[in-house]
């Protein structure tokens, strides 16, 4: 199910010249990991784009999910949830 809603959130990020990757899910946390590619990466409105597009999508069309996490922002901060602290 994490990736038939992937391919309905792919063609809103591609028609502005981005692409999203499916990189994990955990089914035992409910968190799904995904990269954020092409324009993208470094926009101002992808933290946006994630938390009130991406996420909120998944989390009411997929059971179980709890979070959706960027790679690039689990790499800078070393934390799976995407936060720094």
């Amino acid at each position: 199910m994490v990736e038939k809603t992937i391919e309905v959130i792919r063609p809103a990020l591609k028609a502005d010249n981005g692409d999203i990757i499916l990189h994990d899910v955990d089914e035992t946390t409910g968190v799904v990991t995904v990269e954020l590619i092409g324009a993208c990466v470094g926009c101002p409105a992808s933290t946006q784009t994630m938390q009130a597009g991406i996420e909120r999508i998944m989390r009411d069309r997929v059971d179980g999910v709890t979070s959706v996490v960027n790679l690039a922002d689990v790499a800078d901060t070393g934390d799976a949830t995407g936060f720094a602290g």
